[in-house]
């Protein structure tokens, strides 16, 4: 049963816009501004952005890429948790994803970096990939090794997880110990019943998806298996860990991918949060059901980390 905390909260996110006293939810098109929905996105992150007492931040570019490495205090150093950071393909940031970073960070006990791969409208596909590519490209050909290495992102970050492991294998790369995707967008033809059933009680405003989708395909096809990994040949992958909130237009987008790599052999998990909301993991500890699944993840990245772990995982603050 849905715990009393989480239906309020999640009403309330639903609802933020009643106390902005607007009656209806906003709706994206065309003409909607990206720069005013970037400064949005960056103010709602500075609310919740405080870093954890212990880790320190370091800006560095790595691959050609602007990135950030979060380190909480006695972190091993030979593992590294590649977070790849969502937005819809048109926003985000190491700034605005640094708070939730380090946190999930230390409770962990791995260091993590971050990275700005490009942005839709001005940076179509397949930018994002290939900055991915080649930040990943540089870890490996530096002092990680693959199996060092786990993948992580929330979104579209986390299609962008598992749309970067379909490339790595196209290309012959090696591929990394672990992925998780928390809430992935993976359809960009936006196809799943649930951006039907589930759009007037998701978080994203009305019509957005189809909006960034369009974006951030251009001029190529999204059916594209680097563009929506759901059409991808899904053999041979490494471990997966995919959530999905019940009540969120991408929730088909995640249950389909694990239907589908589960049918082709992948080793892959699923976790349903009924009645949960779009990435609703990045919430713990606010309700009991968030703090679950992040538990979960934390787990199964400790698990593929081989249980190597000298710092004692906290509490998300």
């Amino acid at each position: 049963m849905q715990s009393v905390k989480s239906r309020i909260i999640n009403f309330i996110l639903r609802n933020r816009h009643l106390l902005k006293l607007k009656l209806k939810k906003p709706v994206f098109d065309f003409n909607s501004s990206i720069d005013d929905f970037r400064r949005e996105c960056e103010e709602g992150a500075a609310k919740y952005g405080r870093i954890p007492e212990g880790v320190s931040v370091t800006g560095c570019v790595i691959g050609g890429v602007k990135a950030e490495w979060l380190v909480p205090a006695g972190a091993p150093a030979d593992k590294i948790i590649m977070y790849v950071h969502g937005g819809g393909y048109v926003s985000g940031s190491c700034a605005d994803h640094r708070g939730f970073v380090a946190r999930f960070a230390v409770r962990c006990g791995y260091q993590a970096l971050t990275y700005e791969y490009r942005l839709a409208p001005e940076h179509p596909f397949p930018a994002a990939v290939d900055d991915s590519v080649n930040v990943y490209r540089a870890l490996t050909e530096s002092k990680y090794s693959p199996s060092d290495i786990i993948i992580a992102g929330e979104s579209a970050g986390g299609g962008l997880t598992l749309a970067l492991l379909l490339a790595l294998k196209k290309k012959g790369l090696p591929l990394p110990a672990a992925a998780v995707a928390i809430s992935p967008w993976t359809d960009l033809k936006c196809e799943g019943e649930s951006y039907r059933t589930k759009n007037k009680v998701s978080l994203a405003p009305l019509n957005s998806w189809t909006v960034f989708s369009r974006y951030y395909a251009g001029s190529a096809d999204p059916s594209n298996p680097l563009i929506s990994p759901l059409y991808g040949d899904l053999k041979e992958l490494p471990p997966i860990l995919i959530n999905s909130g019940a009540d969120d237009e991408l929730y088909d987008d995640g249950k389909n991918f694990y239907l589908k790599a589960k049918a082709a052999g992948a080793d892959v998990r699923f976790r349903s949060g009924e009645g949960m909301v779009h990435c609703y993991p990045l919430l713990a500890p606010m309700f009991p059901e968030a703090s679950e699944a992040m538990d979960e993840i934390v787990a199964f990245i400790k698990q593929h980390f081989g249980g190597r772990n000298k710092t004692p995982a906290s509490a998300m603050e």
